[in-house]
């Protein structure tokens, strides 16, 4: 048997019925017809949801978005709860999704649709699973989350009156989506349970007596009576081993062709992947091997980046293809000009024997760093499995190549091979055209960044930092080492400078507490008022300007709420600045040079972590800058830096916030009442600050 439990699957489990869903009108319409017959529960667990698409699309009565589609439903049926869980998105995804996603399907939304946010994830990484399930019955898995300019009909036509989401038209889209019934759907749900649970600490009860069939009434399911096995990756994390069955089953697979090797995929940037390929084209007489990948990755920033990683690994490949048994295509038609049809579907197809369709990208990401799930099937022998994986593959070949599924079947008898197939077929309005080979390949042989871009494992900010040379993982030599000694006693010094003339010369009287509320009303009124003042905090901590005038001008001018939220995120990222200079400039000349009895401080100072941190901020010893450059310069880890300094700044900053009024009183209108009122303010405020620090001393005592 192919499958084995705990090393390329992780269960394996009968469908009653199994039909493949190719492209987004096919999905979203038969999604939104399976959760119409819902009745007690529907999870959808997704890296993307955007409450404005549309999942039907034709007349005006058909134009409800998903939003207002789980609301409807919820206040239809009273029994039915609907629990969506949305990948925690780092902000530089923020610019093409939905800004709010809590407020439109969590606030506005019936009170039996629970939205939440899913950070349960190592650093960087993400949650990549795409899966909906209806009353533990039905279920999909696939590359489809439910989020905008992923609808599009199979003809990919250069322009769709209904391909617009958000008031944006976009381009052709082909993705592919699994559907299946019977005994996987209930083993899915409970591992949608579970993810729901380790992002939100909240046990779903489970779903018992549930017979019924929401199978969408018009669809006709591609096999029925199966065994599916669920593949999943998941990375180490807190009290998660790590989970690699989808590479293993990738792997497992392509060992064992025979005859062909057909995929489509997003990326193509695994290298464990890749060498498998290569070992495969170096076989005397192994399979063909087709890769259909997108003519370009989406966006700039993603071809400079994984696309260059691609060209890479491509260019592996050929160099192993000594017996011509690779092509490399992407999908394209007349009409287009510049335009692309994005392929983001994640298919892998072994002879017509294996078959995988999931979430999981050919990326290290997907393989052992993101959170996936795809699904499997292997025929083993049973005709009707073999007729449909064949079957699935060929409607693919004919979408892209303008044709029918029948032809193909026709002409792969007739040529014996997938190659002379297209050749055969690859003259119509549509066609599959080689991939072409950039002319500058010179980012392709000097990017070095895949364990930080495409990374297979978890890193820690302490590794991102010392690959960016930001670290002392490397060694420097013993003169390198003296120069940065210099550079960082230089730094030290300028620092003790400025610090002496804000406080002692006319510089500082050139920056009065008026002048500076004055220059912070003036910023208020810019439309760039946020990112404006952010910059003043990192310019300022690494200029030594005092970071309390700068949180008392914050408070003042922008209010309690705003101002605490500005002056939080201000203190935090100008001391990284800050500490990070002095990562840079002395950590090596610490540890090299300081000498046995300070290196031991240094460590013994680590081993109380943020602890460390957040009692110097309680108790300053020196100025905000200096303790900075000095913890980035000793063991202490980013981690324990950024923890203590938001531990220690937050009281004193809370402080300065709720007494704000006062503090405003007297610095606008000084007066007896306004002494008496901050007077007021600040003996609360030195309330607050020596309860934390007997809070914090009593901790170290502890440790």
């Amino acid at each position: 048997m192919f499958f084995r439990k705990g090393q390329n699957c992780w269960q394996i489990a009968k469908a009653a019925k199994v039909a493949f869903l190719v492209d987004g009108e096919a999905y979203f319409s038969a999604f939104a017809d399976a959760c119409e017959s819902a009745r007690r529960v529907i999870y959808i667990i997704g890296w993307d949801i955007d409450s404005r698409i549309r999942l039907r699309r034709g007349q005006a009565e058909e134009q409800e978005t998903l939003g207002q589609f789980v609301d409807r439903l919820a206040r239809e049926k009273p029994d039915l709860h609907i629990y969506l869980l949305e990948w925690d998105f780092a902000m530089l995804y923020s610019i093409e999704r939905e800004t709010w996603p809590v407020l439109s399907l969590g606030w506005q939304t019936h009170e039996r649709v629970h939205f939440e946010l899913d950070d349960d994830h190592p650093v960087g990484a993400s949650h990549h699973q795409k899966i909906v399930v209806v009353d533990d019955r039905l279920a999909f898995i696939g590359g489809f989350d439910l989020a905008s300019c992923r609808w599009d009909t199979s003809e990919h036509a250069p322009s769709h009156p209904k391909r617009c989401d958000n008031g944006k038209a976009y381009g052709p889209f082909h993705d592919v989506q699994m559907l299946v019934t019977g005994d996987v759907a209930t083993v899915l749900a409970g591992l949608a349970r579970k993810r729901w649970q380790k992002a939100t600490g909240e046990e779903l009860p489970v779903i018992h007596g549930m017979e019924h069939d929401p199978w969408p009434n018009d669809l006709r399911p591609d096999i029925e009576q199966a065994e599916v096995a669920i593949l999943r990756t998941r990375p180490e994390y807190e009290d998660n081993t790590e989970v690699r069955e989808i590479e293993t089953f990738y792997l497992d697979a392509i060992n064992r062709a025979e005859t062909s090797i057909y995929i489509e995929n997003q990326y193509l940037t695994s290298h464990t992947i890749c060498e498998a390929l290569e070992k495969s084209l170096r076989k005397q007489d192994g399979p063909d091997i087709m890769l259909v990948l997108p003519r370009e990755c989406s966006g700039w920033l993603e071809e400079k980046t994984m696309g260059a990683l691609r060209q890479r690994l491509l260019k592996k490949l050929f160099q192993a293809d000594e017996h011509r048994r690779l092509k490399v295509c992407y999908p394209d038609r007349k009409g287009l000009d510049d335009a692309i049809i994005n392929v983001h579907s994640k298919v892998l197809v072994v002879d017509d024997k294996l078959l995988t369709i999931g979430s999981a990208n050919l990326s290290n990401r997907s393989m052992g760093f993101d959170t996936e799930c795809n699904l499997a099937l292997s025929a083993e022998g049973q005709s009707h499995i073999q007729r449909a994986i064949d079957s699935f593959r060929n409607r693919l070949l004919a979408e892209h190549l303008g044709t029918t599924a029948e032809k193909i079947s026709t002409s792969l008898a007739q040529t014996g091979g997938l190659f002379k197939t297209i050749a055969a077929l690859n003259k119509s309005e549509r066609s599959l055209k080689e991939l072409p080979w950039p002319e500058n390949t010179t980012m392709t042989e000097t990017l070095s960044a895949s364990e930080i871009i495409d990374p297979e494992r978890p890193i820690g900010i302490e590794h991102l930092l010392d690959y960016l040379d930001i670290g002392a993982g490397h060694h420097d030599s013993a003169d390198g080492v003296r120069r940065k000694a210099w550079r960082f006693a230089m730094v030290v010094m300028l620092a003790v400078l400025l610090a002496i003339l804000w406080r002692w010369s006319p510089l500082g009287q050139w920056l009065t507490m008026d002048k500076l509320l004055v220059m912070a009303d003036y910023i208020r009124e810019s439309p760039m008022a946020i990112p404006i003042v952010l910059v003043i905090y990192i310019a300022g901590s690494c200029l030594m300007f005092p970071i309390t005038l700068m949180i008392l001008a914050t408070a003042v001018s922008f209010g309690p709420y705003l101002g605490f939220t500005l002056a939080f995120t201000g203190s935090i990222l100008g001391g990284l600045a800050s500490y990070l200079m002095g990562r840079w400039l002395g950590r090596d000349v610490v540890r090299k040079m300081a000498g046995e009895k300070v290196n031991r401080l240094s460590r013994k100072l680590a081993r109380r972590g943020w602890l460390a941190v957040a009692v110097v901020r309680i108790i300053p010893i020196a100025p905000y800058t200096i303790v900075n450059m000095v913890a980035g310069s000793t063991h202490i880890s980013t981690r324990s830096f950024l923890i203590g300094t938001a531990v220690g700044m937050g009281p004193g900053i809370m402080a300065i916030m709720l007494f704000e009024g006062g503090l405003e009183h007297m610095i606008r209108e000084p007066g007896w009442l306004s002494v008496i009122l901050s007077i007021i303010a600040l003996s609360c405020a030195t309330l607050i600050l020596i309860l934390c620090k007997r809070w914090l001393l009593g901790k170290d005592d502890e440790s």
